[in-house]
């Protein structure tokens, strides 16, 4: 079914922004005016006349970075200098941007804050035990960045670059992705059963909690408490990890290897900390990685495979899924039901919530409750789910909302793909792969993983308990005066009752 909405016109801009960094930005000195960064922007935070440099709505822009990996301008200005002249701006740009200076690619328009330098200078502070984790969605897209083909699987090579790079724990966020199922999946089922308030929204994807906190604040209750399955592996690492590595939590340095550039803005809200200290120190992109790596000088297609760490690095199939979209429910779903039933899920690939529409629908029988749930992929396909919402009209009990098209494979941090007839090729290629990959999991649901099960035994106690809500849980804030304009074409794929039996 395809439904179209009416286009609204815009409100006045506002010039002021609630925190420091705006992440994006757009160089004025490159921008054409071209407006295709306008286009892919879900929020209409791109402002501007065409043929003139684009400005970016700090207090609109969600920070997915779409406009970052659609634009396709870059360095024009430079044609007519000398080689030296040219080699002389194209340094300025570099340094304004705290790129690597020795970086080849082209200097484009549009362009996100870059972290490196400063997680390299924190390297080699003395007296830190350095940990990093990695998100789903960089395993299937990292190897790109060294001429491999699209959707490349090399979470082996991956771990055993950042060993290199000087990190004495290499763990893996799919492990707070399992986390996140057992305390979003308890949060729904004690929703459902005590009453709301429903549907519940996951609040994995920063960019997807920011939009909810600018255009509609007043559903903030209906957001899971859960932090993101980063922020809650880094609470976890300077706990329990600290505990097991008889390390203080003061002198743990702790990185975040993303695809997403809203992960840095996550990261740096206030309430991402425990007991004083941050959850995570710094979140890096996917390509700043890749910088890194080549900057080291580190050979990457000829590393040999090594494992991550336990027992953070450990992890199920359903927390690989988390870097499509779709996959947070899938995950869910496959814990959800065994819990609800106590039977076990004869099916583990749900294809109902597989796809590429923006939105998904279902209702599946789990046990004597008739589920009906909802994927969004791109968040402008969200408005109708969300004005449906907000007029008591949405019966659905658990909704997936994800920032970019494709899940976190397509984010904004991830490899640029320089060709736009590449783009579609490049995500069904990485949704491959992290298809691929849970598959060959020998455990594939978050409740049967053995280190999930002991880090409940042996310290969180049980899901939703005083310790998890302690670490694991947040609180969202309004950030804007609510729904503002919008149009979206959407694609609705679903209307179907699904028996999962």
């Amino acid at each position: 079914m395809s439904t179209t909405i009416d286009k609204i016109s815009s409100p006045p801009c506002m010039k002021t922004t609630d925190y420091t960094d705006p992440v994006i930005h757009i160089d004025p000195t490159l921008c054409t005016g071209c407006r295709r960064c306008a286009e892919v922007c879900p929020v209409d935070a791109i402002e501007g006349l065409p043929g003139e440099p684009q400005t970016i709505n700090a207090d609109r822009c969600v920070i997915c970075g779409q406009c970052v990996q659609i634009c396709s301008v870059y360095a024009s200005d430079w044609a007519g200098s000398s080689p030296q002249e040219s080699a002389a701006r194209r340094l300025e740009r570099i340094q304004e941007r705290d790129m690597p200076a020795d970086i080849r690619e082209p200097l484009f328009a549009a362009y996100y804050s870059y972290n490196l330098n400063k997680v390299s200078d924190m390297m080699t502070k003395p007296g830190q035990f350095r940990i990093v984790q990695c998100a789903p969605a960089i395993r299937v897209s990292l190897a790109e960045e060294f001429g491999m083909p699209f959707g490349t699987l090399t979470p082996g090579k991956m771990a055993a670059a950042l060993r290199r790079l000087g990190f004495d724990r290499v763990y893996d966020t799919n492990f707070g992705a399992d986390v996140t199922i057992m305390e979003e999946g308890t949060e729904l089922i004690r929703r459902v059963t005590e009453g709301g308030p429903l549907p519940m929204f996951t609040s994995c994807c920063p960019a997807w909690v920011r939009f909810a906190e600018i255009e509609y604040p007043d559903l903030l209750d209906h957001l899971s408490s859960c932090k993101s399955p980063m922020q809650m592996l880094g609470a976890l690492i300077k706990s329990y990890g600290a505990q097991l590595d008889e390390v203080e939590p003061a002198n743990i340095y702790s990185v975040a290897i993303m695809p997403c550039t809203c992960k840095q803005f996550e990261c740096d809200r206030p309430e991402m900390e425990s007991d004083g200290y941050r959850d995570v120190d710094e979140v890096l992109t996917t390509r700043e990685l890749a910088y890194w790596i080549k900057q080291s000088g580190i050979d990457f297609a000829n590393l040999p495979d090594e494992e991550f760490d336990s027992p953070l690095g450990q992890y199920s199939g359903a927390g690989s899924i988390f870097g499509v979209t779709g996959g947070v429910m899938e995950a869910a779903i496959r814990t959800g039901y065994e819990l609800l039933t106590n039977e076990k899920l004869p099916k583990l690939q749900l294809d109902f919530v597989r796809g590429e529409e923006g939105i998904r629908v279902a209702e599946v029988q789990v046990g004597k409750l008739q589920l009906k749930v909802a994927v969004v992929a791109g968040l402008q396909h969200a408005y109708q789910l969300l004005d449906r919402v907000q007029a008591g009209e949405c019966d659905y009990h658990f909704i997936e909302v994800m920032g970019c098209p494709a899940g976190c494979i397509s984010g904004g941090g991830q490899p640029k793909i320089m060709l736009e007839k590449q783009r579609i090729e490049a995500y069904r290629a990485r949704k491959s792969s992290i298809y691929g990959h849970d598959a060959a999991r020998q455990v594939r649901k978050s409740h049967e993983n053995p280190h999930i099960i002991k880090l409940y035994d042996e310290f969180l106690g049980e899901p939703l308990g005083h310790v998890s809500h302690h670490l694991l849980h947040t609180t969202f804030q309004q950030r804007g005066p609510g729904k503002q304009s919008r149009s979206s074409t959407i694609s609705i794929k679903g209307d179907t009752d699904y028996s999962i039996h």
